[in-house]
Parts: C-alpha cells; sequence; structure tokens
C-alpha cells in the first residue's frame, strides 16, 4: 500500500526584532535637548535685548522722543541724540544694496548661466573666501587704498559731473575727501557681496533643469530664461538673501569706522562725513564712564539698532510669506 506524504508543518513566523530597550528615553532626552536649545536662544536674545533697553532707559526718559531725531550729540553739555546714526545706517546700508544687489546677480548669472564648467569651481570658491575677510581688513584696505583714490580721482569727477546736473547735483557736492557716507557704502557693498551672490548662485542652480530646456526649446534667450523662468522660481529666496545682505551692513561697525569720517551732522551730500549707530558706538564707548548719561546713550543706539535690524527681519519675513501665498 503506498504511503501518504504528511505535509510538514508551516515554518514558524520569524521572530520579531527585539525592542531596543531605552529607546523611548532617548528620543525623550533627544527631544529635551532641543527645545533647551531653541529655549536658550530665545532667553540669550531677550537678555540682551532687555538690558539694552534698560541700559538706555536713562537716556530715553532725559531726552524723550526727540532722542530719536536729535542731531545733537554734545558730551560737554550732556547733550545726545541719535539723530545723525539712525540716518547714517540706513543711508550707508540702502547705498550699499543698490551696489551690491546689480553686481551679485550678474555674479550669479555668470556662474550659473555663462560661466565654462572649469571656472565655475574657482570663482564661486573665491566668491565664498571674500566673505571670510574680517572687516578690520576691509576698513584698513578702504582708509589707505580706497580712499586716496576715491579723493584724488573718483569723487572730483563725479563732483564735476553728476554734481553739475540739476535736482540730484546736490547729492554729489562738497571737498573730496575721500571719507564718507559715500565711501562707506561702497565698502559695505563689497562686503555684503559675497554673502548676496553665494545665494543667488545656489538658488539658480536648484532651478529644475526641465524649466529651462523648455524655454530654451521655445526659442528663449538666456536673459529671458532668466527673467521669466529662473527669477520668478527663486524670488522667495533671492529676496531672503538681499535681506540677509541689508542686515549685516545695518550692523558693521569697523570697516565703516575707518572711512565714514566720523563726523556727528547730516549733509545733503553723499560725500559729506557722517556716523552710523555701530561706528559712534565704537569710538565713543570707551571714553564713557559707568553710569553716565552718555554710556545709557550709547545703549539707546544698541537697542534702536536691535530695532532697526528686527524690523528688517520682519520685514523680510512678511515679504516671503506674502509671496508663497501669492
Amino acid at each position: 500500500m503506498a504511503q501518504v506524504a504528511v505535509p510538514e508543518a508551516f515554518p514558524a513566523a520569524p521572530a520579531r526584532p527585539a525592542t531596543r530597550r531605552g529607546s523611548g528615553t532617548g528620543d525623550a532626552v533627544f527631544a529635551t535637548l532641543c527645545r533647551a536649545a531653541a529655549a536658550l536662544v530665545l532667553l540669550l536674545l531677550g537678555a540682551i535685548i532687555i538690558e539694552l533697553f534698560l541700559g538706555g532707559l536713562p537716556a530715553f526718559k532725559a531726552f524723550g522722543a526727540a532722542f530719536l531725531t536729535s542731531t545733537e550729540w554734545d558730551p560737554v553739555q550732556d547733550l545726545y541724540g541719535a539723530g545723525v546714526p539712525i540716518y547714517g545706517t540706513i543711508l550707508t546700508a540702502i547705498l550699499a544694496l543698490l551696489m551690491a544687489v546689480p553686481l551679485a546677480f550678474g555674479i550669479a548669472f555668470f556662474l550659473t548661466e555663462l560661466a565654462p564648467d572649469w571656472m565655475r569651481g574657482p570663482v564661486g570658491t573665491a566668491i565664498e573666501l571674500l566673505a571670510a575677510v574680517p572687516s578690520i581688513i576691509f576698513g584698513m584696505w578702504g582708509f589707505f587704498v580706497i580712499v586716496p583714490v576715491m579723493a584724488s580721482t573718483i569723487q572730483p569727477a563725479i563732483i564735476d559731473t553728476v554734481g553739475e546736473l540739476p535736482l540730484i547735483g546736490d547729492l554729489f557736492q562738497g571737498p573730496p575727501f575721500g571719507t564718507g557716507l559715500f565711501t562707506a557704502a561702497l565698502i559695505l557693498a563689497i562686503m555684503v557681496l559675497p554673502f548676496i551672490a553665494a545665494t543667488m548662485r545656489d538658488v539658480f542652480l536648484q532651478v529644475p533643469g526641465v524649466f529651462k530646456e523648455s524655454a530654451y526649446g521655445l526659442g528663449a534667450t538666456r536673459w529671458e530664461v532668466m527673467r521669466r523662468v529662473v527669477l520668478p522660481y527663486t524670488r522667495i529666496s533671492v529676496v531672503g538673501g538681499i535681506m540677509l545682505g541689508l542686515g549685516r551692513a545695518l550692523g558693521e561697525t569697523m570697516a565703516v569706522t575707518f572711512v565714514i569720517g566720523n563726523a556727528n551732522r547730516i549733509t545733503a551730500s553723499v560725500f559729506g562725513p557722517g556716523n552710523t549707530i555701530a561706528s559712534i558706538v565704537a569710538l565713543e564707548f570707551g571714553e564713557s564712564a559707568a553710569g553716565s548719561l552718555k554710556l545709557s546713550s550709547l545703549l539707546a543706539l544698541g537697542f534702536l539698532l536691535f530695532v532697526i535690524s528686527f524690523a528688517v527681519l520682519a520685514l523680510s519675513r512678511w515679504l516671503l510669506r506674502s509671496r508663497l501665498k501669492g
């Protein structure tokens, strides 16, 4: 009689991997450390704001709202105002962006669309290395190299040409000393250029190649591709990079101190001397006695600089969010 084959038992189910003990505890510890790191940043930021505000409170009480617009800075009579430093800070930062943004865009456009492959790496690295140069080096270079050239060549040429034009001529008048708001803005433009250019280059490279190839296939030129495809796709990041450069320009100290002229007055000409909040704090802080009204005024200037920087960053965030919603 033939034997009937008995089916083998079903193979045993594979054993589940053993759960690592303590994984839940590790996740909890990691989450706690991350929250603590975020809280530490907020605490440090809040401590700086409170310290600057409390230190500048005597100046705010002594001069009131007039402190924001007054052009007085007289340590002998203990009269101080923030009008000139605020004006110089905003003007130099705006002029720096007007000079730096077109150059940064040209550099980014060249590196992403025009430069051969063998050139993109070295030029891009050189731009990034420019950001690593200390600000005091920029200041010394500006004082010993740029200022003499401005005084002997650039400023006289601009005064004799643009300075003679109606309406805008007054902005380019005055003796060609070489130092002044325009020179400070030029140094700032060179300093913020690598930040903006590197940001633009990186975001331009993130555009999907099929978008550009489609535009080229329809007969678009390089500039049309950049204007109609690349810039609309990357406009949010481009605005963020420009605002990053603006924040860098607002708080620069030593480089500006070397070349701005350090005069506490407002002039109609961009070639005139002036001050920024950072430069006047750097110059006057060492000469201020503890508890004096002058020291309080300098701390109040620091608080105002923080407010201006915060307003710039808040504006950039608002622009980015509005662009995203649009």
